[in-house]
């Protein structure tokens, strides 16, 4: 196959991709974007194929067979709960493919006569560089989300020193490879420092601020993918990694503006690692936490005009999402008006609660966005509070010496009653405490999340 004729074929993967990013903006069409964007990549595999050709073309089938069979089933498996650690391991994955490809394409033009031309020593160098960042960092994100190691901040004294002098090093190492000095030993260098740095550069980063951490990697990811389209030549992949780089970094910066903190601020903040003490704060002023049935919770939620939901990533643990959306019907039958409160950082990864209740078939028009929700909570009857900690939490408006003070939150407390459904008192994944659990408009009702909810359709279903 020509050359011509493969850029002309290659604008079919990239209709496809821009138009699957197009429809992946609304939950209601997500499914077809993954569709369009399944099939542009298939296009884009099968044109690469004939084009390049290949004498080890067992070896590519084997190596699709592995890597889309393993795709498959573990996309298949995954349960919503670990949806953002295989985000996570997956775009490591990506991240740790362009370091790889940045070697190779060093390897196959090392013999050739005279020196590569310099942009693409400075493509090798990008590629491996910033692939490699992605690669570890995104592990070390995993790892915190699968709980292998702590959410809280690592840290350690000299340690924003020692991260700048490291990432010094190999950004020199990247300067004297491109400006000629072309071994692979010195590529090998310039990775190995990277993967070092990616696990230091995430370890300080507290749990909560995962989410942030996840966008900025999937940036970091798709721009290693567009440099390695320049290596290769490859129009089709840099198309595809400066969509994924670009979007990966308008959705870093507002869900950074969602918190209202810098991204600086969330990279290097260590955001988590002093707990607040609001819960002290609260019991000193007389406050206390009520408890209360499921039996009492039904009639609340049976007899009101109003109720809204506010999810967070404990009804992802419980799996309740489908028991909610039944709840929900139940409520909707008795003439209660019913939506659900989203905040745009609620769970451990962009979107995770959109993802969660389209799962379940919640209604879109039902999701509000925290802007158009807050404006509904004053004349909302109850605020059911499932999971949700951090995103709820008052201090954010009142207490200046929290963590998350300044952060726009879902203001549940504007509500009449706000009943919270939580396995503990303990804090959330920010680890800061919540004095929302001590106001007295507001009554816990302690359990499994699917439990107290598969109760409360009981409960509800008898009145």
């Amino acid at each position: 196959m020509s050359t011509n004729l493969a850029n002309l074929l290659y604008l079919i993967p990239i209709v496809a991709f821009i138009l699957a990013l197009r429809f992946l903006s609304n939950p209601a069409t997500a499914r077809r974007g993954n569709q369009i964007g399944a099939v542009g990549m298939l296009v884009a595999i099968v044109v690469t194929w004939i084009h390049v050709g290949s004498a080890s073309w067992w070896a590519i089938v084997v190596a699709m067979a592995i890597g889309g069979g393993f795709g498959a089933v573990a996309a298949r498996r995954v349960k919503m709960t670990a949806m953002p650690q295989m985000v996570a391991l997956f775009n490591g994955v990506g991240g740790g493919a362009a370091a790889l490809i940045a070697l190779a394409e060093l390897h196959r033009i090392l013999p050739e006569p005279g020196r590569p031309k310099i942009d693409i020593a400075l493509a090798i160098a990008l590629s491996g560089l910033i692939g490699a960042i992605s690669f570890s960092g995104s592990l070390i994100a995993f790892a915190k989300l699968q709980e292998l190691i702590r959410g809280r901040p690592i840290t350690y004294p000299g340690q924003k020193v020692l991260n700048l002098a490291l990432l010094g090093v190999c950004v020199v190492l990247s300067v004297v490879l491109v400006s000629g000095v072309q071994d692979e030993w010195l590529l090998w260098l310039v990775i190995g420092g990277a993967v070092l740095f990616g696990v230091l550069f995430v370890l300080p980063i507290g749990g909560a601020d995962m989410p942030v951490v996840i966008s900025l990697l999937n940036a970091f990811t798709g721009l290693a993918v567009a440099v390695g389209g320049f290596e290769l030549e490859n129009n089709v992949l840099i198309v595809a990694g400066m969509l994924v780089g670009a979007s990966g970094t308008l959705l870093t910066l507002m869900m950074g503006r969602a918190m209202n903190r810098s991204i600086a601020n969330v990279l290097f903040g260590a955001f988590g690692q002093v707990s607040a003490g609001a819960a002290a704060a609260a019991e000193s002023d007389g406050g206390s936490v009520r408890s209360a049935g499921a039996e009492d919770v039904a009639v609340m939620l049976a007899y009101a005009h109003k109720v809204v939901f506010v999810p967070g990533y404990g009804l992802a643990v419980a799996q309740a999402q489908h028991d909610v959306r039944q709840l929900a019907d139940l409520l909707e039958d008795k003439g209660v008006e019913v939506s659900y409160a989203i905040h745009p950082v609620a769970g451990r990864m962009p979107g995770h609660m959109n993802v969660l209740l389209a799962e379940a078939n919640v209604p879109y028009p039902q999701l509000k966005e925290m802007d158009e929700a807050n404006s509904e909570f004053s004349r909302t009857d109850v605020a059911l509070v499932v999971g949700a900690n951090d995103v709820v939490n008052p201090d954010a408006r009142n207490n200046e010496g929290s963590p998350i003070y300044g952060m726009p939150i879902l203001n549940v407390d504007d509500a009449q009653t706000v009943v919270v459904l939580k396995r503990s008192m303990n804090p959330g994944f920010a680890g800061i405490e919540n004095p929302l659990f001590y106001n007295p408009k507001t009554v816990m009702l302690f359990g499994d999340a699917k439990e107290s909810i598969d109760r409360l359709i009981e409960d509800v279903k008898s009145l």
